[in-house]
């Protein structure tokens, strides 16, 4: 995970990214290359959140590395602005009112579970990110939902219900990951 050795002006450059894209510039255009440090440009997997008045306002990442930390940022920031699809895209009045978290995600790590009880016993909650799939079926909660799912049991049926499986879904074929994540919050920005 590259957040370990990102410093303070790496941070800076990553929230200035991510709020060129929410401005409406397409992701390729967000990242100056002569200001790229070698933590970002490595590749990392990252989902922006984004706040408006304390509420959520949007939410994209990705599961796996893919391209430089940057470039991940830019694209997910500005996904999470304009294609979230549970929310319209974010008016230019709402953009400076916007607050920002940068989620990076540590290595995902299989969950060798035999059952519901073994899973419940195994999560770390506030800790563990997860990552379910079933078929066609797949969803991930980043640890920030355990504030509110709490307990395991509630957590991991609604993380089915996210995939549009049933709650008390199991099967042979379920696949579980948890990961970790360095979360950046972004400093008061007006």
């Amino acid at each position: 995970m590259p957040s370990a050795e990102l410093d303070a002006k790496e941070h800076r450059l990553l929230f200035q990214v991510a709020r060129r894209a929410l401005g409406g510039a397409q992701p390729a255009d967000c990242t100056p290359r002569d200001l790229l440090s070698e933590c970002l440009a490595v590749p990392a997997a990252t989902f922006v959140t984004l706040y408006h008045r304390a509420a959520l306002r949007g939410c994209v990442g990705t599961l796996e590395a893919q391209r430089p930390l940057v470039e991940d940022v830019a694209h997910n920031a500005w996904s999470a602005a304009f294609r979230d699809p549970r929310f319209p895209p974010l008016p230019a009045a709402q953009v400076d009112e916007v607050a920002i978290a940068i989620s990076i995600l540590g290595p995902s790590e299989p969950l060798m579970v035999e059952d519901e009880a073994q899973l419940h016993r195994t999560l770390r909650p506030g800790v563990d990110g997860v990552i379910l799939s079933d078929g066609r079926h797949r969803s991930t909660f980043l640890p920030v939902v355990w504030e509110t799912l709490p307990n395991p049991a509630t957590f991991t049926a609604a993380l089915r219900q996210k995939a549009g499986l049933p709650e008390d879904h199991w099967s042979d074929t379920l696949k579980l990951w948890r990961y970790t994540v360095k979360v950046l919050k972004e400093p008061a920005h007006a």
